[in-house]
């Protein structure tokens, strides 16, 4: 009884780490975007809340907390506050399945892992949580009874359901490459102790899953759901207080965990340079490195934050023909050419051809 009461403790435990770092990485993620623009624009980020401008994000959050929260007379008022809930809980929800490190192994020899959930079908279930989140922004455009908001629902939903298809093309491509497994945990691990990265196998693979993933979090150059020339605000343009709150940070917790994706299932995660890890293996307590792994997965999911916010102050937004255009009748041919030919090439290395 008391093992399984320290198991379902120390899930607890992970469970609100989980929470609390993919909300604090989200709110600390819009600093950085401002202080990144300012650097690519030669002028100040926030500077005036705290020291570099640190406490900008508490004053963002307190503002949205204690804004007058409105919700329209003619919109369906159960509707309008689930839409905003649904996507936020599916945005945390993609994160009970990251391994963010390796395995903790405790003085009594107890082995704990840095992971909720490691599911044998991890993969179907990020894909499946991500399809379901379109539902909350096609609620919400749909319940605020206006017609901008719900053009903008439908720019998102059809823009989210086209590029979801070369998502899972490239993801199907990769499972086939990584020997079969479905488990992110499998998939990462296979790359470490002399195994190489998948984006040596699957290099045209990730540029489609990278652009797949600017879509599916609506950032630009995607962004056409929230296209303020044409839209006023997109599907969330009605909301307030809040709820808005949840529209904005649900899109930085998306990108977060598309990075944690990437920089897990394409460059190893956790796992360090072959050199790096020789270096400090044997030398430091398993657990510290497990620890120096986690923070090297960390750097690699900056990394690619910072690649998302750099197209976005550089790279002009896409007309909506030239977006469905992208998805249909160029990622998606690509990413089935990928697909054929990793096919064959397993089939080849695996002696049936």
């Amino acid at each position: 009884m008391l093992i399984i009461w320290s198991y379902f403790i120390y899930k607890a435990i992970i469970c609100v780490a989980v929470f609390a770092i993919s909300l604090g990485i989200a709110a600390y993620s819009t600093w950085w975007e401002r202080k990144f623009a300012g650097l690519l624009q030669d002028r100040y980020g926030p500077k005036r809340a705290g020291p570099f401008g640190l406490l900008q994000p508490l004053a963002d959050g307190g503002k949205l907390f204690f804004k007058e929260e409105i919700i329209p007379n003619v919109s369906n008022k159960f509707l309008f506050v689930l839409g905003p809930s649904l996507v936020m809980i599916t945005a945390l929800m993609t994160g009970a399945v990251i391994p963010w490190g390796r395995p903790l192994h405790l003085d009594n020899g107890d082995v704990f892992s840095l992971q909720i959930a490691d599911l044998n079908i991890g993969v179907l279930y990020l894909l499946g949580v991500v399809s379901v989140g379109v539902y909350g922004i096609m609620i919400g455009g749909w319940a605020s009874n206006n017609k901008f908001a719900l053009l903008g629902a439908i720019r998102a939903s059809s823009q989210m359901i086209s590029y979801e298809v070369a998502m899972g093309l490239a993801v199907i491509a990769l499972v086939i490459s990584a020997g079969g497994s479905l488990s992110l945990n499998e998939i990462i691990t296979a790359q470490g102790d002399g195994g190489v990265a998948n984006i040596v196998w699957q290099p045209l693979g990730f540029i489609i899953f990278f652009v797949c993933a600017l879509a599916e979090t609506n950032r630009a150059p995607f962004d056409l759901p929230e296209c303020e020339a044409e839209l006023v605000g997109g599907y969330h343009t009605e909301y307030s207080s809040m709820k808005l709150g949840l529209f904005l940070f649900a899109e930085y917790i998306n990108m977060f965990i598309s990075s944690a994706i990437m920089a897990g299932v394409y460059f190893g995660g956790y796992n360090m340079p072959e050199w790096f890890e020789n270096l400090y293996r044997g030398s430091v307590p398993a657990d510290a490195f497990a620890l120096i792994g986690m923070v090297c997965y960390f750097v690699k999911i900056f990394i690619f934050i910072s690649v998302f916010m750099w197209i976005r102050w550089t790279v002009p937004r896409f007309r909506y023909d030239q977006l469905m255009n992208l998805g249909w009748r160029i990622l998606i041919p690509l990413a089935l050419l990928n697909l054929a030919v990793t096919a064959i090439w397993q089939a080849y290395r695996q002696g049936i051809l």
